[in-house]
């Protein structure tokens, strides 16, 4: 590996010299196989001799996230070959970033052990009865589970269990949300109906005090006060003019942006879409529902989709075995997570200085059904689109046609009165 890496012989020598040869040599292997390219893999040879020589790392024993730290503030502070002292915290993040992710593949980070969530076999049974009985979705599942992990861990302890938790305690969580975690009020409301919903189903089983669910005191939310909010399509088509060029992430982000504001799509149904889920033959859009799952619904393939994502893939899109469709760019290669494709509308939509609330895929969810409203579109025809179970939730977008309202309010009542 190093004799591919460096062509000085003196390097060579130097990596193979050093300590734990054989451990570095396995994780630059690793790494080789993610997907890292030359230049990454010579960096990454040089960062795993400075943490075996400041570390002064020994074949066994585990290493503490301070023993990293100080490691870091030592290696940053040394004079380098002009005798002045190197001190850049991009080069310290690196270090211990570089550090973390070779003694975890070795097995000798010493984490933090986060301690077993209380009642974790009651939480257990009620994402059961979720999964089977309510017919919720993962993504539903999931979220309702670390809310009320996270509620259990507040008021459980210590050592206390649910049979002792009192309305006090239910509203001190419900205020914690508003003073430290910042929530709106739509989202303490949410948190407050999943504690509802669970201390409910807690009374059935005799978990807890009779009565305890009808405590959940939610805040209120105004009528409008969280109407869809989003770019105007005249912004959305500036966004995808911005990604016309030929880099490998405009190419990318100009595929992700079409599917985003043209098909209306969440998060998590781009991430989930995969190479089989195009029918290039008959130009097929297979997308897997996040709130029907396992529902599938088929749209046809536009032609600007068809040749963004045909481009990408041509292109741009590393070779791996990987079935989904979007692909980080750089090693590690592995599939985009939700956040990456948040941070990508996200910087698209910033950069051109809107005047707007949220930078988020769903404010391109909101563009696309507000589009399809102004072009005489049905609510259940938006609603089909959007994937929408109820009729409720399309008839938000209604409340936002300005245009709409306007010729509403100029319409001339004279000849009815």
């Amino acid at each position: 590996m190093f004799n591919q890496l460096f062509k000085c012989p003196r390097t060579i020598e130097r990596h193979l010299a050093a300590p734990l040869v054989e451990q570095r040599l396995r994780y630059l292997n690793y790494c080789a196989l993610r997907g890292a390219s030359t230049a990454t893999l010579r960096l990454e040879a040089a960062y795993l001799l400075a943490i075996t020589d400041r570390l002064y790392l020994q074949a066994e024993g585990q290493v503490s996230q301070a023993d990293i730290d100080a490691a870091a503030n030592f290696w940053i502070a040394r004079p380098n070959q002009c005798h002045r002292k190197k001190d850049s915290s991009a080069t310290k993040r690196k270090f211990i970033t570089a550090a973390r992710h070779w003694l975890k593949f070795l097995g000798r980070l010493k984490d933090h052990v986060i301690s077993p969530c209380p009642e974790a076999h009651l939480l257990a049974e009620f994402v059961s009865y979720m999964e089977r009985e309510r017919g919720w979705s993962p993504m539903t599942i999931y979220t309702r589970r670390l809310r009320i992990e996270e509620f259990l861990r507040q008021v459980c302890v210590p050592d206390r269990r649910l049979s002792e938790i009192t309305p006090a305690d239910i509203d001190q969580a419900i205020a914690r949300k508003f003073t430290q975690d910042r929530c709106v009020r739509a989202s303490v409301q949410s948190y407050a109906f999943t504690l509802r919903a669970f201390l409910r189903y807690a009374e059935t089983r005799g978990w807890c005090a009779p009565g305890l669910s009808s405590a959940v005191a939610s805040p209120r939310v105004f009528q409008g006060e969280n109407l869809p909010a989003g770019p105007t399509w005249a912004d959305v088509r500036r966004l995808l003019s911005s990604v016309q060029g030929d880099s490998r992430a405009e190419i990318r982000d100009r595929a992700i942006l079409i599917l985003f504001a043209v098909y209306g799509l969440r998060v998590s149904e781009v991430r989930r879409l995969k190479l089989e889920d195009i029918d290039w033959e008959h130009e097929l859009l297979v997308i897997n529902r996040s709130k029907q799952f396992p529902r599938a619904q088929t749209y046809p393939l536009s032609q600007a989709a068809g040749e963004a994502i045909l481009r990408y893939l041509k292109e741009v899109r590393p070779r791996c075995s990987h079935r989904e469709v979007f692909i980080s760019l750089k090693a590690p290669i592995q599939p985009l997570s939700s956040s990456a494709f948040w941070k990508v509308v996200s910087d698209r939509l910033r950069s051109l200085g809107l005047p707007i609330r949220h930078f988020g895929p769903h404010a391109l969810r909101h563009a696309c059904a507000t589009h399809l409203l102004a072009e005489g579109l049905t609510m259940k025809e938006i609603g089909d689109h959007l994937g929408h179970r109820c009729s409720e939730t399309t008839a938000h977008y209604a409340r936002v046609d300005i245009a709409g309202l306007r010729e509403v309010a100029n319409f001339d009542l004279g000849g009815l009165l």
